[in-house]
């Protein structure tokens, strides 16, 4: 783990001090930073993300990080995690703001619209299931009852659905995980998920 650089990516939209303090637990090679050259020498990227898809967009433009992080990720195929927002921005295209994303992974970001709005609250808030799609490094010795933190008003739809790691039921079904050659994205909180979180960002470091 000495050679690990773990780079948290700071674009002033994440809570990136509670993702650092759960990677610590497994290494120290981690750093929260929006450094160009952190960002193409890092080992693994993650980018985390809390509030509006608009806002977080022209804070990556603002911050010139768009340019180095497809660099990273398409060209140098650094493995990234994308954390709830940070996993959205890696779409297409989202309805909160009506603007495009970074376009890594093949979906788009809709607005929860539901018809059992007695049931259903947005955001969509508090602990829930995923079902596996396919096998990956990404959920060892994590099993299909394991709960998960969720805090979000908008869901992401995958056009392909080789993508899709995994599904959560909340009225509708959406895409709660997914995995794209070096490209992995979670809508939910790792980092506040309990043991299935801190697993799951273990296996992360470990790919």
């Amino acid at each position: 783990m000495s050679l690990d650089k773990i780079v948290i990516v700071d674009y002033g939209m994440g809570n990136t001090n509670s993702i650092k303090k759960q990677i610590e637990k497994t290494t120290k090679s981690v750093i929260i930073s929006s450094k160009i050259d952190d960002i193409l020498t890092a080992t693994k990227l993650i980018l985390p993300g809390v509030g509006h898809f608009q806002t977080a967009m022209s804070n990556l433009k603002s911050n010139h990080l768009i340019d180095p992080l497809n660099k990273a990720v398409l060209e140098l195929k650094t493995p990234i995690l994308g954390i709830c927002l940070g996993m959205q921005l890696m779409t297409n295209h989202s309805e909160e703001g009506n603007v495009d994303g970074l376009s890594w992974v093949d979906g788009n970001i809709k607005y929860f619209d539901f018809k059992n709005n007695s049931h259903y609250k947005r955001p969509h808030m508090g602990w829930n299931q995923m079902k596996h799609h396919k096998r990956s490094s990404l959920l060892n010795n994590i099993g299909e009852e394991e709960e998960y933190y969720f805090v979000h008003s908008y869901y992401m739809i995958s056009n392909d659905s080789n993508d899709i790691l995994c599904s959560t039921e909340y009225e509708i079904e959406f895409t709660s995980a997914f995995e794209k050659n070096n490209i992995f994205g979670v809508q939910f909180h790792p980092e506040k998920s309990h043991s299935a979180g801190e697993q799951m960002i273990k296996n992360f470091i470990l790919l």
